[in-house]
Parts: structure tokens; C-alpha cells; sequence
């Protein structure tokens, strides 16, 4: 696998010196999408200089802008997922990740049924345009403590089933994962389907050694599922050098040991 660390050019620097592969940034703060291409080309320029390449983004959709309820604009959204995509493509993202949990999120008393039927018009829409810029779109599981839909790999893996476009994957995260005591075998079983893994602790959401969590069935099922592609700490990181350098130790091993 290739690990990388989420954060941006500065966390990326110190990655490098910790033996990462790449460093993952947000859309907001690399794509600017609802900003001018000045501003773009200015965060783009400091990308092209950090040590480490920028291959993900995540913090896809803001929350302002929402994809279920009745506020909901499909073509708002495909605007902005449009500009997105294209200047994901000029700055060599090959992997959005879908989490926006605040986009994504259930209005209070919105019909559950009609708010998934939502979901997958977004997705439908969505797909087509991230294979015209050369990106991979993956949907995040959410805990339900950050999200009210999407929270499983399974329920996630069933929206990409049902989309059923290539440009539509999957994501997992350990965190949000183990927080909710999601399913190992699902992992394996929607392994076909993964193209991003991210990784924290639990409870704290640390880096891997920063506390005890138990993550070996985490890489086992990783394993299972035949996944060896990227993947990206996304914790609170107290002590950077040396905080990253364990993670990776431990990550690789863990690796190594499931095979």
C-alpha cells in the first residue's frame, strides 16, 4: 500500500521526512471551487512545490450546499461538482472523497426514503462528470454520531452498486468504522469496490500507536478484500515527526503481518 497523511502542503513536508508516499488535502482549500482561478492557481502552485504529490482531496461538498431535504439543488450542485472536477483534473487529483456530511445529512422530519433517492440522483449525476476529468468519486461511510445516512460500508456500497458507474467507489475509514462497530466481512465482501482507505483510532481518532486500538482485523479485512491501493491518516496529530513516523511503522507492519 502507499500511505499518506491528510492535511496540506505543511503536513505534507514533514510526511516526506517521515517516509510517506503523499499528503491529502481538502477540495476547499486546493480546488477553491467557489473562488476565482487566481486562487486556485495560487494554492496550486504551492502543491506543485510541496515534497510530497497530492493525489486525494476530501471535504467534498460544502455544507451550505445541500444534496438531500428540500433545499436540495441538482443543479447547483452539478455546477459546482463541474468546476470542481475540471480543476481537480488540472492539479492531478485522482480521488475525491465523498464524506460532507453536512451536505449529505437528513433534515429533521424529511422523508428517509426520498432523502436516499436524493443521494443516488447526486450520484447519477455526479459520475459521468468525474469520468470526464479523469477522477474517482468515493463515498465515505460516516459514524452516526457525524452523519444520519450513509453510515455503513454496506449502505454505501449498495448506493455504488445501484449508481453503477466506474467513476463511483467506495471508501473506508477505520475510525468511523470501528466507532460503530461496522462490519469486517463487508469490507471484504465490497472489496471490488474500494479505491480509498482511511485510517485513525479509536476513541480519539490519533494516529496508529498514539493509543491503544486494536486495527489488525482492520488491515486483515483490507486484505481479504484484496485492497492494496492509498492510505491516509486523517487524525489529530499532537507531535507530527514523531507521531507519523510510528503510524507508519505500525501501519506497514500491520500489513505485512496480514499479508
Amino acid at each position: 500500500m502507499q500511505y499518506g497523511v491528510c492535511g496540506g502542503p505543511e503536513i505534507g513536508g514533514v510526511a516526506a521526512e517521515a517516509g510517506y508516499d503523499y499528503f491529502e488535502w481538502s477540495v476547499g482549500a486546493l480546488l477553491k471551487p467557489r473562488e476565482s482561478k487566481e486562487a486556485f492557481h495560487e494554492s496550486l502552485e504551492a502543491v506543485r512545490n510541496a515534497p510530497l504529490p497530492c493525489p486525494v482531496l476530501n471535504c467534498f461538498i460544502p455544507e451550505d450546499l445541500k444534496i438531500t431535504g428540500p433545499d436540495a439543488d441538482l443543479r447547483a450542485l452539478e455546477q459546482y461538482a463541474t468546476v470542481t472536477l475540471r480543476r481537480a483534473e488540472e492539479a492531478g487529483v485522482e480521488v475525491i472523497v465523498f464524506g460532507s456530511g453536512g451536505s449529505r445529512r437528513i433534515p429533521d422530519g424529511f422523508d428517509r426514503q426520498a432523502a436516499l433517492r436524493q443521494i443516488v440522483d447526486f450520484c447519477r449525476m455526479l459520475a459521468p462528470i468525474a469520468r470526464r476529468y479523469g477522477v474517482t468519486v468515493a463515498i465515505e461511510p460516516l459514524n452516526r454520531a457525524d452523519c444520519n445516512v450513509l453510515n455503513t460500508v454496506g449502505e454505501c456500497a449498495a448506493i455504488v452498486r445501484e449508481v453503477d458507474h466506474p467513476s463511483l467507489r467506495l471508501l473506508v475509514d477505520s475510525y468511523h468504522w470501528a466507532k460503530d462497530n461496522d462490519s469486517l466481512q463487508d469490507i471484504a465482501t465490497h472489496g471490488d469496490l474500494l479505491s480509498h482507505v482511511h485510517i485513525a483510532t479509536v476513541p480519539n481518532r490519533l494516529p496508529p500507536g498514539a493509543e491503544r486500538c486494536e486495527l489488525a482485523p482492520f488491515f486483515e479485512a483490507l486484505r481479504e478484500a484484496g485492497y492494496h491501493g492509498r492510505a491516509s491518516i486523517e487524525a489529530k496529530i499532537p507531535d507530527p515527526m514523531h507521531d507519523l513516523t510510528i503510524a507508519l511503522f505500525i501501519m506497514t507492519s500491520l500489513a505485512k503481518e496480514a499479508g
